[in-house]
């Protein structure tokens, strides 16, 4: 067993070196090419075949931490031993079985790339990259498998047993030329492992190789599908982005803004509100999740709040809801995903989502009740902070707030791609960080690198999946089939909105926002440009409006995190944001019927 647990550090080993590879490729190419007019042979490709091994190995250091993601049902946590043993076996060995579908259609996929004797770049053949999915998706199944025996060594053969049992099954398809499958029952059995716990991405992933398989098309449509977004030119982007912010979180970055936000806006109720909404929603744009943002601030703002007079309740939900909202800031992850899946310039996007995120933190401020005093309680006595102290405070956090204007800079001016210009975030994160505040170890370099390959691989994974039953769904003509639909439901643009924002208020409880961008935006873009909606400003109500799924059980995490970082039940957390979920909405309303808050500053900048 030693010999296993030193197997299964190979994970963080080898996540952590394309990490690194990834950050290092880009900022050899932006220096090699003034100097030598050249760079390094297919560096872009280099780095986005990284982005695969470090999606693999990033998924296997999420499972090892427990950190996967599923549905959330309460049912393998339910207080019923019995219910909840048997969740847990549905969930685990349905998870080790699915992986071994995706296993042998990964399989397939490689065998006939290794056909194609492409090359990647110094000899280097392009299969031998594309390995790390069978074999990462193996290796997941044994994992997820090996939980359904608790011995160890028992657990194992279940875990190779169930995962052995996918490929068998996916092989006899294979050499029987169209096994027929019986839709319904697939589907019955997948909602089921769903509901019991088993990891979202082997649920989307069984899904499509369901439908592929009830068509009789070819297996490894699904890991193609994973392949095409994860090699993506622009993706690469993501986890440096994600690896700056959790340097970021990880060092006293947070409260050095956190002081200077305070100082800027005030130390009363109303300052602090709009203080802590502010820093909220700038943090979660860098670190790419909102729960990062409430474990590494909630032990800072929610103290000064209650100081500030605020009751414990409303600076909860206040930090819990504010968290949300920095979806629709440079540079956030969901909202380089959605310039992706639309084809719009990530630029463009950053441009779109600044006033519109404005007016959502102004709507959750004022209409969510967060500025209204209450009667008889506390207030700060600290004087107002003098300019000189605002000065002092700003030197204190002036690398974290030129952050911003490297990441953004370097892209808007032309100077760098938007890979170089994340590789460059992340080495400016790490060097001020390092150097200049002396607060990266090694230690927590390592805990970072392993942190963010642990969220972008199961990030990845559910993108991959996802698109893999996105592809299925346009091959079926199901966009076409909903414009149709869509147009003669609804007489005019106005009602189109209005639902658009329930039909994402719904999805946005029950999906991830990265699963129902990759699902949901190629069904609903073209069906928003039939009534005459610009793509850039069908995001951004896209992304508003998902916001409050992160406020909303069973999908939504920020429940979850607020509850574990202030010790409060999940209800108790969930009913707290309620105002802060009518305020989010309304202001993604305004937003949806007021175009020129998302297209008028892109429209300035690029006209």
């Amino acid at each position: 067993m030693p010999l296993l647990r030193r197997l299964g550090g190979l994970d963080e080993v080898f996540a952590s070196a394309a990490l690194v590879l990834m950050t290092l490729i880009p900022l050899a190419e932006m220096a090699l090419r003034p100097l030598l007019g050249e760079g390094i042979v297919n560096a872009p490709v280099l780095v986005q075949h990284l982005g695969l091994v470090l999606a693999m190995a990033g998924a296997l250091l999420a499972e090892r931490g427990g950190h996967l993601s599923t549905l959330g049902t309460g049912l393998s946590h339910s207080h019923n031993p019995s219910l909840r043993r048997g969740a847990q076996l549905v969930a685990q060995g349905g998870g080790a079985f699915l992986a071994g579908l995706l296993a042998w259609a990964s399989t397939e996929f490689v065998l006939s790339e290794r056909e194609a004797g492409r090359i990647l770049a110094y000899g280097i053949p392009v299969w031998s990259i594309q390995a790390a999915m069978p074999l990462g998706f193996a290796l997941l199944g044994l994992r997820l498998g090996r939980h359904c025996c608790r011995t160890p060594g028992l657990g194992l053969l279940a875990g190779a047993g169930l995962t052995g049992l996918g490929i068998v099954v996916a092989h006899l398809f294979a050499e029987s030329a169209g096994l027929p499958l019986p839709l319904l029952p697939a589907v019955v059995a997948l909602v089921l492992m769903l509901l019991a716990g088993t990891p979202i991405f082997a649920v989307l992933g069984g899904l499509a190789l369901a439908l592929f398989w009830a068509e009789g098309q070819p297996l490894a449509s699904v890991p193609l599908s994973h392949y095409q977004i994860t090699v993506n030119p622009s993706l690469p982007a993501l986890p440096l982005f994600t690896l700056a912010g959790l340097v970021f979180a990880r060092s006293s970055a947070a409260g050095r803004l956190g002081q200077l936000f305070t100082a800027c806006f005030g130390s009363g109720t109303t300052g602090t509100a709009i203080a802590a909404a502010m820093l909220c929603s700038c943090f979660t744009a860098f670190t790419g999740g909102s729960g990062v943002t409430i474990l590494a601030l909630g032990g800072l703002l929610l103290p000064l709040l209650k100081d500030a007079g605020m009751p414990e309740r409303r600076g909860i939900s206040l930090v819990t809801s504010a968290s949300a909202l920095g979806v629709l800031l440079a540079p956030s992850v969901p909202l380089i995903m959605y310039a992706i899946i639309a084809r719009v310039p990530i630029n463009t996007m950053f441009l779109a989502g600044l006033l519109p995120a404005l007016v959502m933190v102004g709507f959750l401020v004022l209409v969510g009740g967060y500025l209204r005093p209450v009667p008889g309680a506390p207030r700060a006595t600290a004087p107002r902070a003098s300019a000189a102290e605002i000065a002092r405070l700003a030197w204190a956090a002036r690398w974290e707030i030129l952050a911003p204007g490297v990441a953004i800079g370097a892209l808007a001016s032309g100077l760098a791609t938007p890979t170089e210009s994340a590789a460059l975030t992340a080495a400016y994160a790490l060097l001020t960080q390092a150097i200049a505040h002396r607060e990266l170890s090694p230690a927590l370099l390592r805990r970072c690198l392993a942190d963010c390959a642990q969220v972008i691989g199961g990030v990845m994974l559910i993108l991959g999946m996802a698109l893999g039953l996105t592809n299925y769904l346009v091959d079926a003509g199901i966009p076409d089939a909903a414009v149709e639909w869509v147009q003669a439901t609804l007489p005019n643009r106005f009602a189109f909105l209005a639902a658009l924002n329930v039909f994402l208020f719904a999805a946005g409880a029950l999906m991830e926002i990265y699963a129902a961008i990759v699902v949901l935006v190629p069904l609903l873009l073209p069906v928003a440009q039939s009534y005459g909606i610009h793509p850039v400003h069908f995001g951004v109500i896209f992304l508003a409006v998902m916001e409050m799924g992160f406020l909303c059980p069973p999908a939504g995490m920020n429940i979850f995190f607020a509850s574990a970082m202030f010790g409060k039940p999940i209800r108790e957390v969930a009913v707290s944001v309620l105002p802060a979920l009518l305020a989010i909405f309304l202001g993604a309303l305004v937003i949806a019927w007021v175009p020129w808050l998302s297209t008028g500053l892109p429209g300035v900048v690029g006209g």
